[in-house]
């Protein structure tokens, strides 16, 4: 790879001059922030619907001064359809992201959301925010299909894990921003913020097409000139550019030859890319550390943080401002892990908070139960900062890692199918959690629920332990390149080095 570096300063010397100049290298930076922002936003927006019913139910009640107004089975579904009518877009948005490229469906996106605030807004009954969720169903699908991969493939290996992360934690933001809006407002008003924040996105007219997508086009001279508007000419940037067309082509060109193969056995072909190593490993990982996430039940604990923290507390007031706290504590401590990512390498990271937080899991069920069995009196004061630590535990590391994780493990050419498969697996199991979470809160009590998603979170994380690799730092190639068998390995790099003697 050295003389691939030695080559890249050789094709272009005036461009390596020019970054050596620190304004020139900030400037590929803002404009790798400035389409990055693009996708904070908009993710900034569904959690603002996410976190509308938290505080949408309750107030809708009061007004009615009736339960009915909001039924239970009502109330689960607002709170859960997102990821249901996330399910058929699973399938859609990876073909127009694989056809069309990255811009023309992001557009669509941000109008479609538009839209559905909207509806939001001029609602006038249950059923017609019931609609509104169905639409935000895009939103949430895109978020693994399209905008992880546009955070991945527009922006520079060292910046990646920063960028995608920070894009987890604005999810959480909005969820907060929606919660403390509701909490000193009337509900609606949370549908000005979302419009406003979905207009910003709209800039996408003003981006390249993704560089990766061009390369898999075959459009390697716009590949080439996307590439440096984004990151440059340096000698890392330009390595990347030339493995990324190198590949590209190969790849082009091993499935012209395999197109004729595989027309009479389409069967046989389907059977070796499932049973491909750089296919099933980096789902096989995903699957796991998504899992881990959603089974430590901290979104569960977000959707119904003030009924949670009334059941056990038994005040209203405190239920409202713990929920806030736990909201804000939750945020500081997800900005916190964007820091030490920067620092701690990404296993690291993420399994100790991990097992910070399903230690505190453990530690709430054992209170609970001691307060079930009268052992000890209740504390709210005790019991939020459990449910604190908890919550910052988990947000340090599994609540902002699973996307930037399979963002970086899965390979370019297996990236329609694998994020198809990851996306359907991911919002059918968020959906079905939070949709079921209330009847587990019922049949097995409060100390029982955190005692089985402690347990849950336990097995989980170490199969995280024993499978993930680190991917920090590593360019897209270099990771790919764990996964693939030795020889094919080894055929890769020579293929290279032979190409750049």
């Amino acid at each position: 790879m050295d003389s691939c570096a030695d080559e890249a300063v050789d094709l272009n010397e005036s461009g390596e001059a020019d970054d050596k100049n620190t304004v020139t290298t900030k400037r590929y930076l803002w404009r790798q922030i400035f389409v990055s922002s693009g996708v904070w936003s908009i993710y900034f927006v569904l959690g603002l619907g996410f976190g509308a019913p938290t505080v949408m139910i309750p107030q809708i009640r009061r007004e009615a001064n009736s339960t009915d107004a909001v039924t239970e089975s009502m109330a689960s579904w607002l709170t859960s359809v997102h990821g249901y009518s996330a399910l058929p877009w699973v399938f859609v948005i990876p073909v127009l992201t694989r056809y069309i490229g990255r811009k023309i469906p992001f557009t669509i996106i941000c109008i479609v959301t538009l839209v559905s605030f909207l509806l939001f807004y001029f609602s006038t009954n249950t059923t017609h925010l019931l609609i509104s969720a169905i639409m935000q169903g895009m939103l949430l699908a895109s978020n693994m299909t399209l905008l992880v991969v546009i955070v991945t493939e527009y922006s520079s290996p060292k910046y990646r894990g920063v960028f995608m992360i920070f894009e987890s934690t604005v999810f959480f933001w909005g969820v907060w921003v929606a919660n403390a809006t509701g909490a000193f407002s009337h509900w609606k008003n949370i549908a000005y913020i979302a419009f406003v924040c979905s207009l910003y996105p709209l800039t996408v007219v003003f981006w390249p097409e993704s560089p990766y997508w061009l390369a898999m086009k075959g459009r390697f001279e716009e590949c080439a000139a996307s590439h440096h508007w984004l990151k440059g000419y340096d000698k890392d940037s330009q390595c990347e550019l030339e493995t990324l067309i190198d590949s590209q082509k190969q790849y082009i060109k091993m499935c012209a030859e395999n197109k004729r193969n595989v027309a009479g056995n389409r069967v046989k072909f389907i059977y070796e890319t499932i049973s491909t190593k750089a296919f099933y490993m980096p789902m096989f990982i995903s699957v796991v550390v998504m899992s881990m996430y959603h089974f430590s039940g901290k979104l569960v604990c977000t959707m119904y943080a003030m009924d949670l923290i009334n059941q056990i507390t038994g005040s209203n007031m405190t239920s409202s401002y713990g929920m806030l706290i736990m909201d804000i504590i939750t945020i500081v401590g997800m900005q916190l892990g964007c820091i030490l990512s920067k620092f701690l390498k990404r296993r690291t990271l993420l399994l100790s908070s991990a097992t910070s937080g399903i230690f505190f899991l453990y530690v709430i069920s054992v209170y609970l139960y001691l307060i079930k069995y009268s052992v000890i009196a209740e504390n709210r004061y005790l019991s939020i900062l459990f449910l604190t630590l908890f919550s910052v535990s988990i947000s340090l590391g599994p609540m902002i890692m699973p996307s930037t994780i399979f963002g970086e493990l899965i390979c370019l050419r297996y990236q329609t199918p694998c994020l198809l498969l990851l996306t359907l697996f991911s919002e059918f199991l968020m959906a079905t959690i939070l949709k079921i979470s209330p009847y587990i809160f019922r049949t097995l009590t409060l100390p029982g629920a955190f005692l089985f998603y402690g347990l849950s979170a336990s097995f989980f994380a170490l199969l995280v332990y024993k499978y993930l690799p680190e991917t920090k730092d590593k360019t897209l190639f270099e990771i790919e390149n764990y996964f693939k068998d030795p020889n094919q390995r080894q055929n890769d790099v020579e293929r290279v080095l032979i190409k750049h003697r």
